[in-house]
């Protein structure tokens, strides 16, 4: 079983920077795509980026494109979710997401595997 675990969240000022980082003990991340998701309070889980098991491939929705920033070193096992120019928006518990594939999803449903979250609070 691919264990997940997520780390670096913390609280940050709005225009703020931020890098939390997925990684896993057992296993290599190296044939797997991996997104990454955010929930806020009462709301559903929804994709800010995800990359392919090659690293080629990178996908973001629009309102975290060019301030999300999403890499993978697989020799760490390890993917990271570089957050820049945070907003009071970006507010919720990340986690990040793991699937034996070639290509990376911004859906929730393309993964099987998941970590317990971090959360990520942007407030001044």
């Amino acid at each position: 079983q691919l264990r997940l675990v997520e780390s670096g969240g913390g609280l940050v000022q709005p225009g703020g920077s931020l890098t939390i980082s997925c990684t896993t003990s057992k296993y290599t991340l190296r044939d797997y795509s991996i997104g990454w998701f955010r929930q806020a309070p009462g709301k559903g889980r929804e994709g800010v980026s995800s990359v392919s098991s090659s690293g080629d491939l990178t996908t973001y929705p629009p309102p975290a494109r060019g301030r999300f920033a999403i890499s993978r070193d697989d020799a760490k096992s390890t993917v990271y979710l570089q957050m820049s120019s945070l907003k009071p928006d970006d507010t919720g518990v990340y986690y990040c997401a793991a699937d034996w594939s070639d290509s990376g999803t911004l859906r929730a449903g393309g993964y099987g595997h998941w970590g317990q979250g971090s959360q990520v609070t942007v407030s001044s």
